[in-house]
């Protein structure tokens, strides 16, 4: 049979329609589950809504409003009573969650077995344990639509509240919100949920599909209105996914609903744009490449000028490979921190505020180490070569005040200034970069100096090179060099 025909058909597109309601609404109440560490208590009450589902066929018969209110006032009662446990005994938090859910389920396990063996009872336990979605009634979509509506428009009502609550409690606590209450309604949220899945995937894989889509959102975003916002979208996609490639393949929807979702949240692990492996190995990478240059940049800072710069002993005493080095130098001079002189390699301007400032880093930590932290000047030169690259200009500038700007660091040498050369320098600009000349410079003395050079305000440039003590830039037709010092004060803005 086509696909499409299949999806045409009324028990198709109520099965649909059920797991697209489930999938968005345990999308969105597993963000908060999954930040408060309640991802094992979502199980619990998947587990646990067996025994209202025993009582209510005890008391209506085979009804879905019997079932639903019997699901959810069990979900409520071992949240009461798993609760209570954790506050009132010495038993540890997931030790009490295990123990009342497993004892729930085994209650209900039996209770189920039981009316089908000794009362010809028709309730078929793996219905609830896998889903049936495929058998979906009108009555069922009704009470998932109306589960779904009430838990989108309480979250959107109470998100302040769930947010605060979840974050800092305490804080709530303080403006007079009641914490112990939030919990309560959102574990009521949560049997609800879980009883609305109850049909499409059952109570063994309703905890996936509570928290895999939650997990997921949470690696590709840090805010909670967006991380809400994707967790819903992923828990729609792997719900109608599902659902499809089980009519495609002709299995059990609920499980490859489960599957879907966890191949998604495996991609996002290796993807994710900034807590992905993948990216989180990129910068770490490039973490490493910015110390070895920042050392590398270093060593020849301590190169004299009648001294030939040497990759071989810069390899041997940074530990590093040779082509290693000769890789960073040449992107350092690409960079138009380093230039060549004399056949060897020089620090130009820039690269000296670079290293200038490394090494302020370094001397400050230093002072920092023997004047405040009390250790001896023997102790503190390693810590600082290590930590020197990771620094923040805001961390170094409270330094700076807290040891009273020091002029010199524990062993007399002297402690660079702070660079006043910001991002919009002439200077600062990476060679071959174009660049437009700021109509507003810093004093009217640099605008002079333009002038006499030839240069306009809004002038576009471009770098051709950065060397020891100028730079040579291209505006228009003619090449113009620019000393280093003067480069360094005139202000551009980058194209």
């Amino acid at each position: 049979m086509d696909l499409l025909e299949v999806l045409s058909s009324e028990w198709a597109i109520r099965a649909i329609l059920a797991s697209s309601m489930v999938g968005v609404m345990c999308g969105v109440i597993g963000c908060f589950i999954v930040l408060r560490n309640m991802s094992l208590i979502g199980d619990a009450l998947s587990h646990a809504i067996l025994p209202g589902i025993f009582i209510a066929f005890i008391v209506v018969g085979y009804s879905t409003i019997g079932f639903f209110i019997g699901s959810v006032m069990a979900g409520l009662i071992t949240a009461v009573v798993i609760t209570w446990l954790q506050h009132n005994s010495t038993t540890k938090n997931d030790a009490a969650i295990g123990i009342v859910f497993t004892a729930m389920f085994s209650l209900g396990v039996i209770g189920i077995s039981w009316l089908s063996q000794e009362q010809g009872a028709h309730l078929d336990l793996k219905d609830f344990l896998f889903g049936n979605i495929l058998g979906i009634s009108t009555e069922d979509l009704i009470i998932t639509a109306a589960v779904t509506i009430y838990t989108l428009i309480s979250m959107v009502l109470l998100f302040r509240y769930l947010f605060i609550t979840t974050f800092q409690p305490t804080i709530a606590q303080t403006m007079g919100i009641s914490v112990k209450s939030i919990h309560y309604f959102l574990m009521l949220l949560l049997s609800f949920s879980v009883v609305a899945a109850l049909r499409s995937v059952g109570v063994i894989l309703v905890v996936a599909m509570l928290i895999t889509p939650a997990s997921t959102a949470l690696l590709l975003s840090d805010r909670l209105k967006r991380v809400l916002v994707i967790a819903g979208f992923l828990g729609l996609i792997s719900a109608v996914g599902g659902m499809v490639l089980a009519i495609m393949l002709d299995t059990t929807p609920g499980p490859l609903m489960v599957v879907l979702t966890t191949v998604i949240y495996f991609v996002a692990v290796i993807f994710a744009p900034d807590k992905g492996y993948l990216s989180r190995m990129i910068n770490k990478r490039n973490q490493k490449n910015k110390v070895e240059r920042e050392d590398v940049l270093r060593m020849i800072s301590k190169t004299s000028i009648d001294e030939t710069v040497d990759p071989q002993i810069i390899s041997t005493k940074l530990s590093l490979n040779k082509a290693v080095v000769n890789r960073h130098i040449k992107s350092l001079m690409n960079e138009g921190l380093l230039s060549l002189q004399s056949g060897s390699v020089a620090l130009t301007m820039k690269g000296k505020e670079i290293t200038d400032q490394l090494i302020r880093a370094h001397r400050l930590w230093e002072s920092y180490q023997v004047n405040k932290m009390g250790l001896l000047d023997t102790q503190i030169h390693d810590e600082a070569d290590r930590i020197e690259h990771f620094l923040p200009e805001e961390l170094l500038d409270e330094l700076d005040e807290k040891l009273g700007f020091p002029s010199q660091d524990p062993h007399g040498s002297p402690i660079p200034p702070k660079s006043v050369m910001g991002s919009n320098s002439l200077l600062n600009q990476r060679p071959k970069s174009k660049s437009k000349i700021s109509p507003i410079q810093k004093s009217q003395k640099i605008e002079s100096e333009l002038w006499e050079i030839g240069i306009m305000p809004e002038s576009i440039i471009q770098i051709e090179s950065i060397g020891i003590d100028a730079i040579k830039i291209r505006t228009g037709t003619k090449s113009v060099v620019i000393p280093a010092e003067l480069a360094r004060r005139i202000a551009v803005d980058p194209m």
